[in-house]
């Protein structure tokens, strides 16, 4: 078994989901090398979370920020409010939608669906710089198998 760890520090991003899967992929290149793992993406932070979802359509982007929006209202008797009006709804968000992915490799590539697509789900007006820890873990491809 092969275990590599890296934290990757995404840009700061206007709220609203952001599709992050290539990011994900080069800052970790070892993924090639797997024959069967996993990798494991958390997110360091409370006021953001991560999604996988489509990742064809832009409209469902910002489909998906909407419907967030209409469930976790910013005009809500929160008591938690000395960080402005958007972040005790982003923490709820985050609560929502989960601070990590497990997502598995096969044969070198991520085994993700056709049209799925790992997002980085910001929750905030002001967001900071974001960062993940990315956890690969697997067996490692024979040096003898043909390329795919």
């Amino acid at each position: 078994m092969e275990w590599h760890q890296r934290t990757l520090a995404l840009t700061k991003r206007p709220r609203g989901f952001h599709l992050i899967t290539r990011e994900v992929v080069a800052a970790v290149p070892e993924i090639s090398r797997i024959s069967v793992g996993l990798l494991h993406i958390f997110i360091q932070h409370t006021s953001a979370s991560l999604s996988m979802n489509e990742n064809a359509d832009a409209d469902v982007r910002a489909d998906l920020e909407t419907a967030l929006n209409a469930i976790v209202p910013e005009r809500f008797p929160y008591q938690h409010t000395l960080e402005g009006p958007d972040d005790m709804p982003a923490h709820v968000k985050s609560s929502l939608l989960g601070c990590s992915l497990l997502i598995p490799v096969s044969q070198g590539a991520l085994a993700m669906g056709t049209w799925q697509g790992i997002y980085l789900c910001e929750h905030r007006d002001r967001a900071s710089t974001r960062r993940l820890v990315l956890t690969l873990w697997g067996v490692p491809r024979s040096p003898t198998a043909p390329p795919d």
